[in-house]
């Protein structure tokens, strides 16, 4: 029999622990043959083993769709919020336990349409969270209706002559707002560069936004080109950004790009054919929400405001009378 004494048997159950993919595993995932988001899920997994993080010092929260089932593959601490407003729980959550990493999981429809007020506010707001949309430019959960991001003339069970609008850009809008920080593009189709994209964006101090693009093979699959080696695609390099990891897509061009440089960012995601791959826009120097307000309230004058507080309530008080 072994006798161990408390700081061994302590550095046994609390130290490092060598994870293993299975131990980040819940119930078994009931998306469709060939969907994407396993292939995201099992990138995250990847991540949380590589880096050796207890899966209780993780909360994954999500909204309404088909990727917002991660917490039930995920296991960590998880919340299956409600439509559109995984963002607004997300910040919570970050407000109240710094502590832990915050991963935001969204679909396109969740993200870009009913919660598209608070997809925009997060953003200013930069908390610290990594946030992924697995956009598949339709609504998958509800059966195939046209999301933000569908393209135009795409038939739908909503749009039964094609959708009459041009798609909604998501990168040109989110990098008009105020205190963006980290915004990212990859893909399902690209393992390698799509482990290297999440591996960026967690390491970053501040709300990491990263667009997946996937194909949806239930209802639609002919986007994104079928997803194909032929696939428009151009890859970002810089220094200090995602390293280039072309998969199969070996005929894509890479160029040279300054990520740090708003202009150039926005023009980089004006161009949407060829679909740009890699860390698009980067500025570290954003404060985040939570140590603006943790500063806030350390400068405050406690004893003051306690004492102001007590001589205005005094005001009210009712002195009884001894005869």
């Amino acid at each position: 029999m072994t006798v161990l004494s408390m700081e061994e048997f302590l550095e046994k159950e609390c130290g490092d622990h060598n994870y293993e993919l299975e131990d980040y595993e819940a119930e078994v995932p009931r998306w469709c043959k060939g969907c994407g988001d396993h292939g995201v899920l099992t990138s995250v997994q990847k991540l949380l083993r590589d880096r050796k993080i207890n899966p209780e010092d993780v909360i994954c929260v999500s909204g309404i769709g088909c990727s917002s089932r991660f917490p039930h593959y995920l296991k960590t601490y998880g919340f299956h919020g409600i439509h559109g407003r995984a963002l607004t729980l997300s910040e919570g959550v970050a407000l109240a336990r710094p502590d832990l990493h915050l991963l935001t999981v969204m679909g396109d429809g969740d993200c870009f349409s009913i919660g598209g007020n608070h997809w925009i506010h997060a953003l200013r707001y930069n908390f610290n969270a990594t946030v992924i949309v697995l956009d598949n430019e339709i609504y998958g959960l509800t059966k195939k209706q046209a999301s933000p991001t569908t393209r135009q003339g795409v038939v739908t069970n909503t749009t039964p002559k094609g959708a009459y609008l041009k798609s909604l850009n998501p990168l040109t809008l989110m990098l008009g707002v105020t205190n963006i920080s980290f915004l990212a593009q990859t893909a399902t189709w690209l393992p390698g560069h799509l482990d290297n994209t999440l591996n960026k964006a967690w390491d970053h101090k501040g709300l990491s936004f990263v667009r997946i693009l996937q194909r949806c093979p239930a209802y639609l699959s002919s986007s994104f080109e079928a997803t194909g080696p032929d696939f428009p695609a151009v890859f970002l390099e810089g220094e200090g950004g995602i390293a280039v990891d072309k998969g199969m897509l070996q005929k894509a061009s890479v160029i040279q790009h300054d990520h740090h440089n708003l202009l150039e960012a926005q023009k980089v995601a004006l161009t949407e054919t060829p679909s740009p791959m890699g860390l698009i826009y980067y500025d570290p120097n954003v404060p985040t929400y939570g140590d603006i307000r943790r500063r806030r309230i350390k400068t405050l004058d406690r004893p003051g405001l306690i004492a102001g507080l007590n001589a205005e309530l005094d005001k009210y008080t009712v002195k009884q009378q001894h005869g």
